[in-house]
């Protein structure tokens, strides 16, 4: 009977033991989670401390560009990438963009109604880019204040709150080229294809000749076919436009530019930054606008 006793003595012995190792394994998986979960806390602290330091060297870049000349070129320092850069623990990535080298797309819509003649650019980009030239329809409808489809290929509330979940049209100008996405047409192959052609400015903005691609400046300048708008091009990689008159003499014979359609300065961009400390990665970009002497105002940013 003694033997017995001391038997299940043992097991139970035995088994507040492997408890007890249990419990102290369980304690050092939770600790070191724990200091993982600090030590990336404190990385991607840090990490959006070195993003605010980017984006306050892209506003000091354009500041200082601004300061020495109104016109803005691809062979200046802003628009130049940065290699990356060591920091402690890791490195930094930063580029800016010339927005006004791309199609505004808020310049469809002015004082809230349909602008026909950018709504005509558009459909050009769009053939352009062989996507349908009926998107520039829904596109309008999104953006004008009004809730009247266009005549041709548009869509207002009642499309949309046909939809699963239904919402409504937005009756104001696009913040971000992202809400394209809500729009009829805008798939996602769409939205990729205008992505390197297309931004949302917060008012109308000309098209800088001296940063646009062919394909841009093909649409806005009537009569400019895309093969015309690469030698135009060409001949900027070899000497940028100084002025107005510097782009004009270029074009073809016979074409006609309304100047408030090209500029050779912009006022708006994008900075990018990317930082890596350890395992820890934060990614942001902000909208910048540079229309006052001093640091260009920041108009959004977003960190994902």
């Amino acid at each position: 009977m003694r033997a017995r006793q001391q038997g299940v003595a043992i097991v139970l012995a035995m088994g507040v033991v492997a408890l007890a190792a249990l419990a102290a394994s369980a304690m050092m998986v939770t600790q070191s989670t724990w200091s993982r979960q600090v030590e990336l806390t404190a990385g991607h602290g840090q990490a959006q401390l070195l993003m605010q330091a980017g984006l306050d060297w892209a506003r000091a870049v354009l500041s200082d560009d601004r300061r020495i000349s109104n016109v803005d070129h691809l062979g200046e320092p802003w628009a130049l990438r940065l290699p990356p850069i060591p920091v402690e623990g890791g490195s930094l990535v930063g580029h800016i963009e010339d927005q006004q080298g791309k199609f505004n797309l808020n310049n469809l819509v002015k004082n809230g109604k349909v602008n026909l003649a950018y709504l005509e650019h558009f459909q050009r980009l769009l053939s352009i880019l062989a996507l349908p030239p009926a998107l520039a329809g829904a596109l309008a409808d999104w953006i004008d204040a009004d809730s009247e489809p266009q005549p041709q290929d548009g869509a207002e509330d009642s499309y949309y709150l046909s939809l699963q979940p239904p919402y409504l049209a937005a009756n104001r100008p696009l913040i971000d080229v992202a809400e394209l996405a809500l729009v009829r047409g805008f798939d996602d192959n769409v939205r990729a294809s205008l992505r390197p052609f297309v931004t949302a400015l917060p008012r109308f903005t000309a098209v800088n000749a001296n940063t646009a691609r062919p394909e841009v400046l093909a649409a806005v300048v009537e009569g400019l076919d895309l093969d015309g708008a690469r030698a135009v091009v060409a001949q900027r990689e070899r000497i940028y436009f100084r002025n107005w008159s510097d782009f004009f003499n270029q074009l073809p014979p016979g074409l006609i530019v309304p100047t408030e359609n090209i500029s050779v300065s912009s006022d708006y961009f994008i900075a990018t930054t990317r930082i890596t400390i350890g395992g820890a990665q934060a990614r942001g970009s902000a909208l910048l606008a540079r229309e006052k002497a001093g640091w260009p105002a920041i108009v959004w940013r977003k960190y994902p």
